[in-house]
């Protein structure tokens, strides 16, 4: 499935009649210069770079287009500027955003090479980087940066592609239903991970089921999707999909599964089994049950990609995690999951699971709202402290209106705080040696400031 480089198309730099071809906008002024990548933040705009002058509800980027062509080369706008911007050249077209996905389009059409989609509702970005660090073992690959994968990250990065890439891995997230069809229309996939399905961004989504036939959307566009066997209502959705279907999970009928999983405190180790390449001791560093799982279905992807035994192998154990997301550290003789990127109800049950699973003396949760509930947001938080009781957490520390409201059913000690940094000093009051801490919750409530402080200092 491996398609060959082709040396003849480099992209280090985009052409301005390209950029005008594929955004039917046209030159107002300037010096026209072939353009090294493209920006949407006017205060990091390098040399060489097109500001792209974003408008969103709360914000306009041609307030910003001053401040981009002091160092950038120029900026594509819907509004011209009222004032001369000296040579630097100004595209007009007739919205910034469509423009912005009319080039990452026609980049993308310029590269025959193999796309990777990763949707889901939890572990997306995990296995986006666990595929591309497999993939890196061999191949020069493009993959979106952090966890920008909506409308604007996604079509940025691929916009920014040098041209040398062998893959694209891809994250894709949604909000709503439509979402992913949109970001697929942009880069065309050939092959899908799609990792779960579970209660996230129900305001606008309305229920699981809506959540997951999103994530399906990528179905119309990809010739074979690696898709998680272990989730039952995930693999209800794709009974009329007639491409390849990989299937990973921890059950005897996955066709990449885990077994012989041995979980530790700073990482895992577990035997990967393969439909036709065979069975390999895989040792990862990163922890958890739900990053074994990310690891199968990075291999399972990679295998369909060509990558060997041992690259596979290799790729996995040299991931070290990801920023915010199930971090351990130590402090005064406690042990502490900081899990503090994004949360909902499944994110969240994973989180609990684990420090339950490594309780040495008390467990206390931090926990912030889980947002963009909608409807659902009562009943999930109400839920969530049942699983606390069931799991006989000992403290929390509840963070949020949300939280507040939903910690009166909690059976252990509870603390209130307005804040995530209102949080940090009730953690370090409490906190002693042997104890077990997690803080987790929704990317709004800032929970990284219970451990960071207002002021950025680390515990």
């Amino acid at each position: 499935m491996v398609r060959g480089e082709d040396h003849s198309k480099r992209m280090t730099t985009m052409p301005v009649d390209e950029i005008v071809e594929a955004t039917g906008g046209k030159v107002l002024c300037g010096k026209q210069e072939a353009v090294s990548g493209f920006s949407i933040d006017s205060r990091k705009t390098g040399q060489g770079e097109l500001f792209v002058a974003l408008r969103g509800a709360r914000f306009d980027g041609h307030d910003f287009v001053p401040d981009a062509l002091r160092n950038g080369i120029g900026a594509i706008v819907s509004i011209p500027p009222a004032e001369p911007v000296g040579d630097k050249m100004i595209i007009q077209v007739k919205n910034t955003l469509t423009a912005l996905h009319d080039i990452a389009r026609h980049r993308r059409s310029q590269r025959d090479i193999p796309v990777v989609g990763v949707t889901g509702t939890n572990g997306k970005t995990t296995t986006k980087e666990l595929v591309a660090s497999i993939l890196s073992q061999r191949h020069a690959v493009l993959k979106t940066s952090g966890n920008f994968n909506n409308h604007i990250g996604l079509p940025l990065c691929v916009a920014n592609m040098q041209g040398n890439e062998h893959f694209m891995v891809l994250e894709m997230g949604s909000n709503a239903r439509g979402d992913i069809r949109q970001l697929c229309e942009i880069v065309h996939p050939d092959i899908a991970v799609v990792t779960n399905v579970g209660a996230a961004h129900l305001e606008g989504f309305g229920s699981v089921e809506t959540v997951r036939d999103t994530d399906l959307e990528v179905l119309g566009y990809v010739k074979t999707v690696c898709i998680n066997a272990d989730d039952h209502l995930l693999m209800e959705g794709i009974g009329a999909y007639r491409g390849r279907v990989i299937t990973y999970g921890m059950e005897n009928r996955a066709d990449f599964r885990a077994r012989e999983i041995m979980l530790g405190d700073q990482g895992s180790r577990f035997l990967l089994v393969t439909p036709e390449l065979g069975d390999v001791r895989i040792s990862l560093s990163i922890s958890g049950q739900f990053n074994v799982l990310n690891a199968v279905a990075a291999a399972a992807v990679a295998s369909e990609l060509g990558m060997s035994l041992d690259e596979i192998r290799r790729g996995l154990a040299s991931f070290t995690g990801v920023p915010l997301r199930f971090e351990i550290r130590h402090l005064s003789g406690a042990l502490i999951i900081n899990d503090v990127y994004n949360a909902n109800p499944a994110s969240m049950e994973g989180a609990l699971r684990e420090l339950a699973r490594r309780r040495k003396g008390r467990t206390i949760a931090v926990l912030g709202d889980m947002l963009e509930l909608g409807s659902h947001a009562a009943d999930a938080h109400a839920d969530l402290v049942t699983n606390l009781n069931r799991l006989q957490v000992d403290v929390l520390i509840a963070v949020g209106p949300e939280m507040h409201r939903a910690a009166a059913g909690f059976a252990g000690l509870i603390y209130r705080a307005g804040s995530s940094p209102e949080a940090r000093p009730l953690l370090l009051g409490m906190m002693k040696d042997g104890d077990t801490v997690l803080i987790k919750g929704s990317r709004g409530m800032n929970m990284e400031k219970v451990l960071s402080g207002e002021g950025g200092n680390a515990l």
